[in-house]
């Protein structure tokens, strides 16, 4: 059946797209729902009519992906999951885990869009998974599978880093007082001699 899309569609086309699509799939779900309308001269015309508006949308969209993908370029997602001792997982990991850890971090992104390799992760360790943006526009956000042990014993890590580096700047801080402790002294005992020499020059 020849359909005019209404609105975008993952894998199928974007708002005002002529597409070809099987007859069930118009009738029982892109008719219903609204997603497109049956492609004949009237619907044609009004699309024709939308043109303008439809391709100001897709500037704005563009624009959106580039920003969205800037930002998720940069994103390090933490999934735990259970694994053995050997850091074989005891399940897998899957898109709408990720997209839950993404909905986290105020993302909101379709799980359609989001491409794990599931297959592939089998063990603890750092991956790729691809988030499909606007058009060709993709996103490689690193993801991080460890099993509860590790994600303690990162957590354990942190804290001993972080403890380490305030002891570090105490330490600092105390030196720098002890530093500037003669200096103070000394400059107060300037301070009479510098009173007293008016009165010599009397």
């Amino acid at each position: 059946m020849k359909i005019i899309l209404n609105q975008d569609v993952v894998h199928l086309g974007e708002e005002g797209d002529v597409v070809e699509v099987k007859d069930g799939y118009a009738r029982n779900y892109l008719l219903p729902t609204g997603t497109a309308v049956i492609y004949n001269k009237a619907n044609a015309a009004l699309f024709k009519s939308r043109a303008a508006a439809i391709e100001q949308k897709k500037v704005e969209k563009r624009a959106q992906s580039a920003s969205m993908k800037e930002k998720l370029d940069n994103v390090v997602l933490y999934i735990t999951v259970p694994a053995g001792e050997s850091g074989k997982l005891f399940g897998s990991v899957t898109s709408v885990m990720v997209q839950a850890e993404l909905q986290k971090l105020g993302f909101e992104i379709e799980r359609k869009k989001i491409e794990v390799a599931t297959h592939a992760i089998k063990m603890t360790g750092t991956y790729t998974v691809i988030v499909h943006l606007y058009e060709n526009e993709s996103s490689h956000v690193k993801l991080v599978v460890q099993s509860e042990a590790e994600r303690l014993a990162a957590i354990r890590k942190a804290e001993e880093e972080a403890k380490a580096k305030a002891e570090a700047e105490a330490k600092a801080a105390e030196e720098a007082a002890a530093a500037a402790e003669p200096v103070a002294e000394e400059a107060a005992a300037e301070e009479p001699a510098a009173e007293e020499a008016p009165a010599d020059q009397q």
